[in-house]
């Protein structure tokens, strides 16, 4: 039944073609049993069943790595880096193992993914990335995605498997995100800890009130993100102009309810009416940014409404040590995420710059410098409530 929100239009409908799903490690693992494959059963007789019923193609972005690499190497307490990492190597067949048994026995072929945050802050190895994901796809093949955590230090790691399926997501050009945890979407308290608390279906904007109403992750729990990291990623995959959905990955056919258009879980539509170009979904998710430009309310407001260039004139501060060509998070006065851009000046430059009129600045072009600071094709707007970092 089609929902007045047009998320079973959307859902049910000629709309979707392919799906991103992610698993953490809370679903995927138990603490004492190790992996439970029973889970990782039910997800693949779902992607079989609905790859058959309407020609969906998937990719799974799966943890569960280091949390079975941990039982066979029977780690316990808190691990060092170098502890996880050994985990991983241990543990990441084991997780490919069960992926393939259990798609195998559907007819359906898989194949093993490693990224890490180099691969989308690199142009280049982010296209060679996005040429093998539609070469698997192409084939047939279910790509089982995972963070490369045997070489990823703690300075260059994604922070969650949450954040690489919102990564993946727009990498691919999917058309929703299934993030699947412990609990069946965002609910108005812990509804592990509160009998009372009501499920949210529908969260048109990941705001500071959303949130505040994440919980983190259950104790005793193997997983890393908890329901906040969820939710930044849906947020992520909504500014790229994905939905993203939040449910319960360890009940029976319940992403198939999901793809019928049926209101379970927590939806989060696409925050932009139009998805950007490949090049503008790159710039958006590129990695750290290598700096920051915060600008005035009047220069905030046109990136905002009118789509314009950003000029020297209306930036206020500079960090970081940024070149040419180097991506930079761009704030408004109140430090929260207005856009990112690919800078066309150096930061040295910007500084001197910042709050004059092009005008005023001499001849730009003996200097090597175009009139704008980030041109409007290199720019891309985010839907962000939160402050971003400088350098790395």
């Amino acid at each position: 039944m089609a929902r007045k929100d047009g998320r079973g239009d959307l859902l049910a409908g000629d709309g979707i073609h392919r799906v991103v799903v992610k698993l953490g490690s809370s679903t995927l693992t138990h603490p004492r049993r190790g992996l439970r494959e029973e889970v990782i059963g039910e997800v693949a007789e779902q992607v079989a069943s609905l790859i058959e019923s309407r020609g969906l193609s998937f990719v799974v972005v799966s943890s569960g790595a280091i949390a079975s690499g941990r039982k066979l190497l029977g780690l316990t307490g808190r691990p060092s880096l170098a502890q996880k990492q050994a985990a991983a190597a241990v543990g990441q067949p084991v997780l490919m193992e069960a992926w393939s048994r259990a798609l195998g026995r559907r007819g359906l072929r898989t194949g093993q993914v490693l990224l890490t945050h180099e691969d989308f802050a690199d142009r280049r190895r982010y296209v060679n990335a996005k040429t093998t994901f539609e070469m698997l796809l192409a084939s047939g093949i279910v790509p089982i995605v995972n963070e490369n955590d045997t070489v990823a230090t703690a300075e260059i790691r994604m922070g969650d498997n949450d954040q690489l399926a919102a990564l993946v997501a727009h990498l691919v050009g999917a058309d929703l995100l299934v993030l699947m945890t412990d609990s069946d979407g965002l609910f108005t308290a812990d509804p592990h800890k509160d009998p009372g608390a009501v499920r949210i279906p529908l969260l048109d904007r990941v705001d500071e009130a959303a949130l505040g109403r994440a919980h983190g992750t259950r104790e005793g729990s193997p997983g890393s993100g908890g329901m906040s990291s969820k939710l930044k990623a849906a947020r992520l995959a909504s500014s790229l102009g994905v939905p993203a959905v939040i449910i319960r990955g360890d009940i029976e056919r319940r992403m198939e309810d999901v793809l019928a258009g049926k209101d379970v879980g927590t939806y989060v539509p696409p925050a932009l009416g139009v998805r950007p170009s490949g090049r503008k979904l790159w710039i958006a998710a590129a990695g750290r940014p290598r700096g920051t430009l915060t600008i005035d309310e009047g220069a905030a407001r046109v990136l905002r409404e009118d789509g314009r260039s950003l000029l020297p004139a209306g930036i206020t501060a500079v960090s970081g040590d940024f070149r040419p060509g180097d991506v930079v998070a761009i704030l408004d006065p109140e430090g929260r995420v207005v856009a990112r851009g690919v800078s066309g000046w150096p930061a040295d430059e910007v500084t001197r710059a910042m709050g004059r009129r092009t005008a005023d600045l001499g001849d730009l072009a003996e200097r090597g410098l175009s009139p704008e600071v980030i041109h409007r094709d290199d720019l891309t707007l985010l839907a962000g409530d939160e402050p971003e970092g400088g350098s790395p």
